[in-house]
Order: C-alpha cells, then structure tokens, then sequence
C-alpha cells in the first residue's frame, strides 16, 4: 500500500541555488534549441515543440528563474496531419525570437511544409496569426536578422543539418527577397544564428550532432563571408554531453552569457546558462571552452526569487494553465473548463490508442523526480471509453485510468507496454498518481477515497521519442464509439 509519499518541492537541485551562484541546467525540463532575446531588464525564450501546441514564451529576469507568459500559437492549420495524429516529429523546429523596432518576431519552420512568423508588441500575446513566409519542404532552424544599415536578412540550414543559407529578407520580415547564398558547410552544421558586435558579422551555429556535438562560432566582416571558424564550447573533461544549440545574450552589465541545451534521454534536452568571455573578438563559453556545473549568477543589479514554469492546475481559472500543451491541434469543442465549472472535461472521440487519441492534455516532466496526483469523476463515461493519466514516451504506451465496459468501470494501466488489470469501481471519484523517479523506477498508484493509494502495474519504461522528452498528461478516447466525458478535478505536481 502506498500511502501518499511526499516530495519536498523546490530542494535546490538545479538551477537557483538560493547563495548567488546557479547549478545546471538551469532549466531541467524538455526546452530544446533555445533562443534567448534581451529587451530591457527581461529575458524572453522560445523552444522547439515539434507536434504539441503551441509554442511557449518563457520570461526571466536573470536568465536562471524562468515562468511561462504566454504562447505564440495554438494549433498549427497548415496541413491536415496536424489534426489527423500524423505528425509526430514535426511541427515546430528551433524557432528564434527576436526584437526589432518596437515589436517582437518569432520565426520557426515545419520540416515539410515551410516558414513562419509571428509579430506581437507585448511577449504574453496577442501574437499575429502564424504568416508563412515561404512554402517550402526542407529547410530548418531559421533566424532573421536587421543590420544597422536597414538590410534584413534570414539565415538557416536544411533538414539533416546541411549548410548554412543567407536570404535577404523585406524589412517587415514577411518575404524572402532571394533564394539565399551559400555561407558555410560544415559537419552536421545548423541552428543559425545571427548577431554583430563591434563590426564583425557572427554565425553561433552547433555541429557534430544532438548528442555529440559542439558550438562553433563563424566570424567575418560580410555577412555573406567569408567566414573564420572556432569552437567555443565542447564536452572536455566534463560529463555535459554535446553542448551546443543556443543562444547568445548580452546584458546591460556588459556580461556575454550562452543558452544551450544537453540531451539526456528521457527528460529531453534540458538549458544549461554558459559564462561567455570576449577574446579578440572571439566568443569563449563556459570555463575555457568547457561547459560550467555550478557558476555564479548573471549580474543584472539585484537577486530574483527562486521560480520554475508552472506545473500544477487546479482548472478553476477560466483558461487552462501556460504549461499544457495538447498532442497535435485540440478539438477545441471537445474539451470544456466550464461545462462543468471547477473541472476540465475531456470528451471521448473515437481512437484505436492512445497515440492516435485526440485532445491529449500534456505538460513537460520537470527535473528526474516528481509527484503527480489527478483527481478524476467517471459519472459521465461510456462503454468503451477510456481516460486517466499517461505518459508520452516516444512509442512506449504507459498510463493508468478508468476502462469502461458495459455498465461496469474498471482500474486498468499500462506500463512498459504491459496490461495490467486492476478492481471494479463503484466510485465515481477516483485518483491517479505517478512517482517519478527517472534515474530509478517511475510507478503508477490508484486510489479511491483519495488517501490510500495501491501499485498497479509494474515500473514504466519511458523514453524520448519523435524529437521530444518524455511527458505527463490527461487523456479520454474511446475504442468503440465517440463519446463520454471524463472531468478531472485538479492536476498537481509536486517538482523537486
């Protein structure tokens, strides 16, 4: 019997370490390619999502406390996949978020279907209905760029990392003006982007891969080349495997400081903040050129509180909380905060599983351990119908929830892809937990008065997958039929 374990939250792992200094990564969540822009005392980020919607926008004040603002998009209209379960993997790729004159521009590609951007004047939104710049299969991490002389320019690669491409861009952003120039090719060369500093044009891109790559930095007085090259950053003598694809800042202090991520396996590719030292006009980041564990904070004139993105929602507010992201486009008619108010119900539309379910509520797991608890009433399934708490972990099924049949609900789960069939309830009230623990076991716990919870199934296995760390969720779907709705009370995670 499991009998409510508790997590102390906020216990100093990583990132804030409460004394001045930060441990990495300083965001231990699923935020991959991130790119940083300054405006101000704020920090603003935005990351790959792939096939969850939409795109975030992180803000911080120091580069090492971040929360969630607002979103970019909701949904991706674009081609049908998005709607159909069909486009696992694809979706957003490293997007860049940028400032320029007043407004914010936020510049992404789909590796099949082309580029796109969005303006908005205020970070937490509104954003401008996605513009695609250009139809196009192929191309990947884009970054547009003003020079001071009133030139407009966007830089990317191509999928499978090919070079480096230069565009001249119309001054809204909103066109290409050419079929771009050829600046560089190198080993798994990609992630753009763009800065000038004390005349020199700088191309920051990662090579050698996701894994086992490093940071280069291009330098000319052209931004068409030619270009000198340096490594900057790579693994050395530390454990901080290919560390690389990232972002440069530079404060008003006058610090350089670098965002990049690491993959880790199942959590994703986490943030880790560099120290950047200018030599010569050349970039240096981390110690040495060697990723930092622990570091002192960036100087930005005060301390900030310890945060970290938002986890919990109690589904109370009149719009869910800026951490869920659904599993491909919503069917925004199939899901209600107020249907039955202080609850989220999800309607039950016809799917042969969980990876072809619609309307799958999903948020990042956040550091290696954690508790998730969700309270769930069954009063309005169906036959056929299935719903509860699950895991998104590449193509491994694991979750725990209520089965329908006939008139009859059961406790069933999943775990490593193994069924595993739990009691009748007679409860319309049941509550669902998951123990993470990433670096031991993570288990599924059913209760139903709320207090006593049992084991059901056995360790789940949970992987990355399609580009993505493995998350946490909500889901209903039915095998038989559309219909029943499964309202879920509350969703609390307790983070480490």
């Amino acid at each position: 019997m499991y009998l409510g374990k508790k997590l102390k939250p906020c216990n100093f792992k990583w990132g804030d370490l409460g004394n001045g200094f930060y441990r990495n990564p300083v965001l231990n969540a699923d935020y991959s390619d991130p790119d940083v822009v300054r405006v101000g005392e704020d920090f603003y980020m935005v990351c790959s999502e792939f096939h969850y919607m939409g795109m975030p926008v992180l803000h911080s004040r120091d580069l090492v406390n971040w929360t969630i603002i607002g979103k970019v998009y909701d949904s991706l209209k674009h081609d049908p996949k998005y709607d159909n379960m069909e486009a696992y993997a694809q979706g957003s790729w490293a997007p860049a978020i940028k400032y320029h004159d007043g407004k914010f521009y936020v510049y992404f590609c789909t590796p099949n279907e082309g580029l796109y951007m969005s303006t908005a004047t205020d970070p937490a939104g509104p954003w401008s209905p996605l513009h695609e710049v250009v139809r196009v299969s192929g191309w990947e991490d884009p970054c547009p760029f003003w020079d001071d002389d009133g030139n407009a320019y966007l830089g990317h690669s191509t999928v499978g990392a090919g070079p480096i491409i230069i565009h001249k861009m119309s001054p809204d952003g909103t066109r290409l003006l050419d079929d771009g120039v050829i600046v560089y090719v190198g080993k798994i060369a990609e992630g753009t982007k763009i800065y000038k500093r004390n005349g020199y044009y700088y191309l920051i891109i990662p090579e050698g891969g996701i894994k086992t790559g490093w940071q280069t930095v291009l330098r000319a007085k052209s931004i068409y080349g030619p270009y000198e090259r340096k490594v900057v950053l790579q693994t050395g003598a530390t454990n901080i495997n290919g560390p690389h694809q990232g972002s440069l800042v530079e404060l008003e202090s006058g610090e350089s400081w670098f965002m990049h991520f690491q993959d880790v396996g199942t959590l994703g590719r986490v943030c880790h903040l560099q120290p950047v030292t200018w030599i010569d006009d050349w970039p240096l980041m981390g110690l040495n050129g060697e990723p930092v564990s622990i570091y002192k904070k960036p100087n930005v004139g005060k301390d900030y509180e310890r945060r970290l993105p938002q986890t919990s929602d109690e589904f109370n507010e009149p719009n869910l909380g800026l951490q869920w992201q659904w599993n491909h486009n919503p069917v925004n008619e199939c899901w209600s905060l107020s249907k039955r108010p202080g609850y989220l119900s999800l309607d039950a539309l016809y799917a042969e599983n969980i990876f072809r379910a619609r309307n799958t509520l999903t948020q990042k797991i956040m550091g290696d351990s954690g508790i998730v608890t969700t309270e769930m009433n069954t009063e309005n399934t169906v036959h056929g119908q299935t719903a509860g708490l699950a895991f998104l972990a590449g193509r491994e099924e694991n979750w725990i929830g209520v089965v329908k049949e006939g008139d009859n609900t059961f406790i069933k789960a999943v775990t490593a892809g193994t069924r595993c069939h739990g009691p009748r309830t007679d409860s319309c009230n049941v509550w669902f937990r998951a123990v993470i623990d990433l670096n031991q076991t993570t288990e599924f716990y059913f209760s139903v008065d709320g207090e006593n919870f049992m084991q059901l199934g056995g360790p789940c296995r949970l992987e990355a997958g399609f580009w993505k760390g493995a998350r946490i969720g909500l889901f209903s779907y039915n095998t038989v039929r559309d219909g029943g709705t499964a309202h879920f009370n509350w969703f609390r995670y307790e983070t480490e």
